[in-house]
């Protein structure tokens, strides 16, 4: 300790920490002083300026700069160049990684005979880098939201936690998958969810008498005390599995309704067991991807971190702090934020409907549908530079969640294949002139709606009845749906391949090593801090998750043997073993960029070949591709929040298995009440926007490669399709070439992602729903992460919560109080956007001739 007094060292330290001293206890002042001296400021000082965010954002500082510090104590040079070449050679093409720091590590990873400066900076800035990167995350987002050590001792599985879990589990189902086939969706979000929780857990805490009972020497109380961040993150997780994730309901709604298939046996039996098999299937896959997406520090998951950072805000007290001039604590500015998003909600969805989709050029000339085809955000491309002042549309891309380089690759994939769009429509090639030019509908050669019921019965195809009707036609953006995401499948897979083969291999020989040693632990080949700090627990055997894949499977075999399904065995269990090899790649484009490549089509083809004329089949293939994918993400990316908090994984285990139980019930309920208490569901004109968007997806595309069949799609309608399949492969070799020669020049350049941009079409979603975003992705995740980076880091996540949290409960208040029942407002404002032949969404470029367009009949078979 320094000879100076301890006042003088107290104003040391406030002086680093930018806090006053009415801001500290008498306790805390105390223990300033005990860590903090003149000795230590330079390197307190240093540290503070490499990471540039961390040390004014909350509670933890004083514990935080003390851990690091005794790390850095402990750090030798030498030891710090070698982690320093480690991690460059590992991150030197990763996208996430400040670049500014990871040129700086290379830099001293090359040793002080390289560096130009003097030998105590070299010393001093390497130890703490190398402390940075071995104790705690080269990424200043996840340092932000987690710390670098654990308390074991925490309460986690509490009782309160799965009581509290399961009531919103419950109410969290009802409303999301109520507002699923709503334009754009409305959610209860993890942010809102945590929200709901906390005085819950608070009250509970508060009011429950602490009563108990032990079992195997562990006591089980009522109340074990304060309620905990870890209980309100497993109870989170809870509710997040059960409440957000897609299941049964849209194909039931394709099945049950009367627009679509009709089909009268889909009984609540079939979607009970159904739902159950599917979700639990995407549930097991999710613990074998353990290796693969969540121990490696490169699987950032961008997704996951507002709601640790929301978690945060809620149960880790704040020092008050200085940034860039605001002094406001995170908890108080989330609340500020969401009262202000939950008013201003009711001016776009209720009381200025025009503000919602700003479809301003297309009010010059109404009926103007070349003007529309352009510009339009209902029947158009949605070319508009002010295209929403919804927060609801602008969000559809989570621009302040991905990062930046995620939103900008996907939307110059979407500009591109908009242009090809347009190209293509002009040409009238393959006769899209004659139909709407964004529509995932099918049309027949007279420019009508497809009508399915004259070409098949019970989903089956009458071929006779199809050859004297008409083949399916289908739009411009389809077309290029179709053809992007047959691309995106083969690119992705190849390309992932190539890219991260180390990786792979590595997690395929510890998971063989895992199987035939069961007693081993999956972390054993993982060093990172977080990794080191989970291995307190104990982990979830992986044959646990393979007894809860086959016993989906068997639930599986049930239903569709038991109900007049027409799927064989065989071709779900083909379709399981593909749908899992594609998980790999888009779960790892995920787990890096946020976003996801919904790989899942696949399965429509290769059902369309194997179960050839059988839309059932082909729907009920395409599920559990659909649930393996997207599902499977959904709790492997929980999963990493737990993995982040601490939170023991065989209590997440427990916790998730209860949530999707719970969920499962409860949808089932939802989709019969939407499709008998809304009315006009699913029509593309529905008054309060449940368009259903997904199921009108799912009948085209199940007519398409289900009841017609992919060999007269490819072959004879639009034979261009399966050559995109080749050029996906082709396509991936010459660009991993060109990323391994120019890592730096492209590094920010995610070929799989600019592909994904030009299957965003084929639907009601355009531009419209991108170029909001992107515009506030630039200025947030670009422009103040650069220049404010201490406010972006601790206010940024908490201001896309509060704006999501706000305009869930508006829309919730919105739909309950006035649009169910009936209460509208008219006036100019509210029907201005729905005068033009733009919200009509049928008008197309040419009229069909009066004896139709496409093949005649005796053309096709």
């Amino acid at each position: 300790m320094s000879d100076e007094s301890s006042s003088d060292i107290l104003e040391d330290a406030k002086e680093i920490y930018q806090v006053d001293s009415d801001d500290y206890s008498d306790d805390k002042k105390e223990r300033e002083v005990s860590i903090v001296d003149l000795d230590r400021e330079k390197t307190l000082v240093r540290i503070k300026e490499l990471t540039k965010t961390y040390w004014e954002q909350d509670g933890s500082i004083e514990p935080v700069t003390l851990f690091l510090y005794k790390a850095f104590q402990e750090m030798t040079v030498e030891r710090a160049v070698e982690i320093l070449r480690e991690t460059y050679k590992e991150h030197f093409d990763d996208v996430n990684y400040p670049p500014d720091d990871l040129e700086y590590v290379r830099i001293l990873s090359l040793g002080y005979e390289e560096f130009q400066g003097d030998e105590e900076t070299f010393n001093l800035d390497a130890k703490i880098m190398a402390v940075l990167i071995d104790s705690h995350s080269p990424y200043p987002e996840v340092r932000a939201v987690c710390d670098p050590f654990d308390d074991p001792t925490i309460p986690v599985e509490t009782f309160r936690v799965y009581v509290l879990g399961i009531v919103w589990v419950a109410i969290g189902s009802f409303v999301n998958e109520f507002f699923q086939q709503r334009q754009p969706h409305l959610t209860i979000s993890s942010t809102a969810i945590q929200l709901l929780l906390y005085p819950c857990g608070k009250l509970w805490a508060k009011v429950m008498p602490d009563w108990g009972f032990t079992i195997r020497g562990k006591r089980i109380s009522l109340n074990p005390g304060p309620w905990t961040n870890k209980e309100q993150m497993l109870s989170t997780l809870m509710v997040n599995i059960g409440a957000t994730t897609l299941n049964l309901a849209s194909y039931v709604i394709v099945m049950r309704l009367e627009m679509f298939f009709n089909l009268k046996w889909v009984t609540f039996g079939f979607m009970f067991v159904m739902n159950l098999s599917s979700l639990f299937f995407g549930f097991g896959l999710a613990g074998i991807m353990r290796r693969f997406v969540i121990y490696p520090v490169k699987t950032v998951w961008p997704t996951v971190l507002p709601t640790l950072a929301l978690n945060r805000a809620l149960l880790v007290p704040e020092i008050r702090a200085n940034i860039h001039g605001w002094t406001i604590t995170k908890y108080k500015f989330f609340f500020i934020v969401l009262i202000s998003s939950f008013l201003y909600f009711f001016v776009p969805d209720y009381l200025f409907k025009a503000l919602s989709f700003f479809n301003w050029m297309t009010w010059i000339s109404p009926k103007n549908k070349n003007l529309a085809i352009i510009t339009g955000s209902y029947l158009g491309l949605g070319f508009n530079p002010i295209a929403t002042f919804d927060w609801s549309v602008i969000n559809y891309s989570v621009p302040l969640t991905v990062p930046f380089f995620s939103i900008v690759n996907r939307y110059c994939g979407m500009l591109l294949s908009a242009f090809v769009i347009i190209g293509l429509y002009w040409k009238n090639y393959k006769w899209t002139a004659y139909m709407p030019i964004n529509s995932a509908n099918l049309y027949d050669s007279f420019g009508k709606t497809y009508n399915t019921s004259r070409v098949s019965s019970n989903l089956v195809l009458d071929e006779e009845a199809y050859r004297n009707y008409s083949p399916p036609y289908i739009s411009a953006g389809n077309l290029i749906l179709n053809g992007g995401l047959f691309t995106l499948y083969v690119f992705a897979f190849t390309y992932v391949v190539l890219t991260e083969h180390r990786l792979l291999w590595k997690a395929a020989k510890s998971f063989w090593y895992a199987l035939r040693h069961p007693r081993s632990t999956t972390m054993q080949d993982f060093h990172d801090p977080h990794t080191r700090m989970m291995r307190k627990y104990k982990e979830v055997p992986d044959w646990w998750y393979l007894t809860v894949l086959v016993l989906s499977f068997v639930f599986g075999v049930v239903a569709v043997t038991h109900w007049p399904t027409g799927t064989p065995v065989w071709a779900i269990l083909v379709i399981v073993l593909l749908s899992i090899a594609m998980l790999l790649p888009s779960t790892l484009v995920y787990s890096v960029t946020g976003y996801e490549l919904n790989v899942y089509y696949f399965a429509v083809i290769i059902t369309g070949y194997m179960c050839k004329g059988n839309g059932m089949a082909n729907m009920i293939c395409r599920l559990y591709g659909n649930n393996i994918d997207v599902q499977g993400e959904s709790f492997i990316s929980d999963q990493k929040m737990g993995h982040y908090v601490k939170l023991p994984p065989r209590a997440v285990f427990r916790a998730q298995m209860v949530a999707v139980f719970i969920q499962c019930c409860v949808t089932i309920g939802v989709v019969q009440f939407s499709m008998t208490s809304i009315d006009n569901f699913c029509s593309l004109t529905q008054v309060d926007k449940f368009t259903c968007t997904f199921p009108h997806q799912l009948y085209s595309q199940t007519i398409m490669y289900g009841i017609v069949g992919p060999q007269r799609m490819f072959f004879s309608l639009y034979p261009v399709l399966k050559y995109c399949f080749l050029i996906g492969f082709v396509l991936a070799i010459p660009v991993f070439a060109l990323k391994i020669y120019f890592p730096r020049v492209l590094m920010y350049a995610h070929p799989i992602l600019i592909v994904n941009g030009f299957s965003r079409w084929g639907s009601t979603y355009n531009l419209t729903y991108y170029t909001p975003g992107i515009i506030a992705g630039f200025f947030f995740n670009k422009y103040i992460k650069t220049r404010y980076i201490r406010w972006w880091t601790k206010y940024n996540y908490v201001l896309t919560s509060g704006l999501s949290a706000g305009v869930a409960f508006g829309g919730i208040i919105i739909f309950l109080t006035l649009q169910y029942t009936g209460t509208s407002l008219k006036w100019w404002g509210n029907e201005v956007y729905s005068a033009g032949v733009d919200y009509a969404k049928t008008a197309t470029l040419l009229d069909p001739p009066e004896g139709g367009f496409g093949l005649k009949i005796g053309e096709f078979q």
